[in-house]
């Protein structure tokens, strides 16, 4: 296949990386063409905190130099790569969102971008993370708001929003976000592309200080299946940093992506429900047609009717406990250079006392047990991403949700309730754009999978995209 020079923004990352493998083409032409694209688009879409021009051209050249006759390279080998700025890169600043770290240059790379990084992918840039990962809504103090690619009038969604949008856009070939309540897969639905939170430990997760109670993932952010999977095919294998990455058996899961098979004889679990009790219509109705693929793939859709009531309530009492231990100590000298929905998560942390949230670690095992058990008798279960397409700018976390009209409740109730239940499971869980809504922004199907099973919801995401193909969309006003 002959690479489209004229539009390497949105050529697969496999297929640039076999291009360059072949020098049809060269790492430094893709990767200038990523930087030229990203620079041209920073205004409007505000993706990036860092963009990293001479590292990443530097890192093409070297990569260029590595391919020969005889030469067995990565399938990323070569491919511009961006990271969101909660992940430490070596060199690079790493701000966490924050202008308490608006110098902060680690000295090593996490595990998962070093695994990258070591497999030929060029780093051009990080992308942009509301203060600490805290909310759904990739805004902050330290560079303002980052944009909807569709719709400049609506957010991008969070908390790995600036990937999502860089992925849509076309600002790179593969990109890394984390997920501690969905921030993944918000941003990947609300942009219409793939975002995967693998099962725990699947990659492992160096950077978080409770390796044990750990719900925050890394993970790929991609506009293809495959090369979601080619991501984690590097990322993923045990790590002594992270006690839930021990003693996995990962399997090749670029393999799930070329060789996906059919669904015969699988039963796919339907929730359009998880806690809340509204969803806009037309999504719903996007969300149910799609599932025609999954069935035309010989895969029984069944309607789940047991009660499942809304784990966010416990899943606050950890994550805000969590972030209160951590940066709760930064208030007193920088409050007023912190965002303001952050202050107020961590102020409401200091009324949970030790049992409520030994309570809700009980809770969250509980919910682990109730989730597994689905699987008994479903392989896969399916949601809505979200319950609406992505939001006005201006909605921040402690606002109400509007639906069709009404008001629906807070954000992590209304607008994502089927996305941070699997943080605390461990499930693997992928979104799918699944379609377009009237007001012309994408929507999202979430496949789940049993715990570890990443190989087989990477399957069934690729069969879907077979079925029902989405990366030769691309938003408005872009080439």
């Amino acid at each position: 296949m002959n690479i489209d020079k004229e539009n390497l923004a949105f050529v697969p990352a496999l297929e640039l990386s076999k291009a360059i493998a072949r020098k049809e083409i060269s790492s430094e032409e893709v990767t200038l063409a990523a930087l030229d694209r990203s620079e041209l688009t920073q205004d409007s879409l505000n993706a990036f905190i860092t963009i990293c021009r001479d590292q990443a051209l530097e890192e093409a050249t070297k990569a260029d130099s590595e391919v020969s006759a005889s030469a067995e390279l990565s399938p990323l080998h070569g491919v511009p790569l961006t990271v969101k700025d909660l992940i430490n890169t070596a060199g690079v600043r790493t701000t966490m969102g924050s202008r308490i770290f608006d110098e902060n240059f680690p000295s090593s790379d996490a595990v998962a971008i070093e695994r990258l990084k070591n497999a030929g992918a060029v780093l051009i840039g990080k992308t942009t993370t509301p203060e600490f990962g805290h909310k759904p809504f990739t805004s902050a103090p330290l560079f303002g708001q980052t944009v909807n690619a569709w719709d400049q009038n609506r957010i991008a969604g969070g908390s790995s929003g600036g990937a999502a949008v860089a992925a849509a856009a076309g600002l790179g070939s593969i990109h890394v976000g984390t997920d501690g309540g969905g921030s993944i897969r918000i941003p990947a639905a609300a942009n219409g592309v793939v975002g995967m939170k693998a099962t725990l430990g699947t990659v492992p997760n160096d950077s978080n200080p409770d390796s044990f109670g750990n719900y925050s993932y890394t993970g790929p952010i991609t506009r293809t299946v495959s090369d979601s999977a080619a991501m984690l095919m590097i990322m993923a294998g045990e790590h002594s940093s992270d006690v839930h990455s021990m003693g996995r058996n990962n399997k090749n899961y670029l393999d799930a992506a070329i060789n996906p098979g059919d669904l015969k004889g699988k039963k796919i679990g339907w929730r359009p429900l998880m806690g809340n009790s509204i969803i806009d219509s037309e999504v719903l109705s996007i969300t149910l047609s799609s599932l025609s693929a999954l069935q035309s793939a010989g895969a029984e859709i069944i309607e789940m009717t047991d009660e499942f009531k809304s784990p966010e309530p416990f899943w606050r009492i950890i994550n805000q406990s969590a972030w209160k231990a951590r940066f709760g100590k930064y208030i007193g000298a920088w409050e007023t250079e912190m965002t303001p929905s952050l202050i107020r998560s961590l102020n409401e942390a200091q009324s949970y006392t030790g049992a409520e949230l030994q309570e809700a670690i009980y809770k969250r095992t509980e919910l682990f047990r109730k989730v597994q058990g689905w699987f008994n008798q479903f392989d896969f279960v399916a949601t809505p991403t979200l319950s609406r397409t992505a939001l006005d700018i201006g909605n921040d976390l402690y606002d109400p949700v509007i639906i069709e009209g009404k008001e629906a409740g807070i954000v992590r109730q209304t607008w994502y309730p089927y996305t941070h239940p699997f943080n605390l499971t461990g499930h693997p869980a992928i979104t799918l754009p699944s379609g377009f809504h009237s007001d012309g922004l994408p929507t999202g199907l979430q496949i789940i999978g049993p715990y570890a099973s990443d190989f087989e919801v990477l399957r069934c995401g690729r069969i879907f995209e077979i079925a029902q193909p989405w990366a030769h969309r691309i938003p408005p006003n872009f080439p």
